[in-house]
């Protein structure tokens, strides 16, 4: 199982050197990808009773640039977790990541999910209705891009006359995992999807939720080991012995890769996130 960190959107600030250093300090204890959240926009909730989730007081780095930046000071893979897809330009997306996949030797893996947030569609003058629907043809269109020199394509939501990227990706190909927990997003992923982000605990409920995905595999045709699955341990979930017994856990139900989130816990400093990851790391090494 490959191990990574939840890189700190919204406590680590904007000193690039911090940022810098943050990523450098990973990869120096041996983590092997930095997993980063998307959001474009947050929610003024003054004016919204009830509003639950991120507003605009919350801190995002935007993935796509951020990659960009650390392509450069690290070997890190990078992991966007995922990209809010149906919100944005698909021929866009596909350049960004190209561009990244370019940038960084072949080393980003895609994660897109159709976000919850009707917010930032409005703003991004998006259908947050159709968003289930388009995502699909989405992950086709950018696999084409991505694939050849040359597209044609014409779908319900995407019209390509005779174009295409240039860079290509190092492979020809980026991996696309999927986020999201619904019996659709299974069943997405397991006709589709190179993996899957699982959101709860390692507990039964997760196992059938897993073999579950698994059947769906193989009616797909497909081999349920060529599916990635990435776990999540956050450090509000416990002290480090509670850590390593989830990070087992996972390992257990079979999870491909897993990282570490240290927000929400009060850290007050990027190097104080840093000392997170270092105990976290040799807890788990032991």
């Amino acid at each position: 199982m490959q191990i990574g960190v939840t890189f700190p959107q919204t406590e680590i600030g904007t000193d690039p050197l911090a940022i810098r250093d943050y990523a450098q300090a990973a990869e120096g204890l041996s983590y092997s990808f930095l997993v980063a959240f998307d959001h474009v926009l947050g929610a003024d909730p003054a004016n919204r009773p009830g509003w639950q989730g991120y507003t605009h007081r919350q801190m995002f780095h935007e993935p796509f640039v951020l990659f960009g930046y650390l392509a450069a000071l690290t070997r890190l893979e990078m992991v966007p977790a995922v990209i809010i897809l149906p919100q944005r330009q698909t021929a866009l997306v596909a350049k960004q990541a190209a561009e990244v996949d370019v940038l960084t030797g072949g080393k980003l893996r895609l994660g897109v999910g159709v976000g919850w947030n009707p917010v930032e569609y409005e703003a991004l003058d998006m259908d947050f209705h159709t968003r289930g629907r388009r995502v699909e043809e989405q992950i086709e269109v950018m696999r084409l891009l991505w694939s050849r020199e040359i597209v044609s394509y014409q779908g319900k939501y995407h019209k390509i006359t005779e174009a295409g990227l240039n860079p290509l990706p190092v492979r020809r190909s980026i991996p696309v995992w999927l986020g999201g927990s619904s019996e659709v997003l299974l069943r997405r992923v397991a006709r589709i999807g190179d993996g899957w982000f699982p959101q709860g605990r390692p507990d039964e409920q997760m196992r059938d939720t897993l073999e579950r995905l698994r059947g769906y595999i193989r009616e797909a045709g497909r081999d349920p080991g060529d599916v990635g699955i990435e776990a999540r341990v956050s450090a509000n979930q416990g002290d480090l012995d509670e850590l390593v017994r989830l990070t087992n856990a996972w390992r257990d139900l079979g999870a491909t890769h897993l990282s570490i989130n240290t927000m929400g816990v009060g850290l007050k400093s990027p190097a104080e996130h840093i000392e997170a990851i270092r105990r976290y790391k040799e807890a788990i090494t032991v």
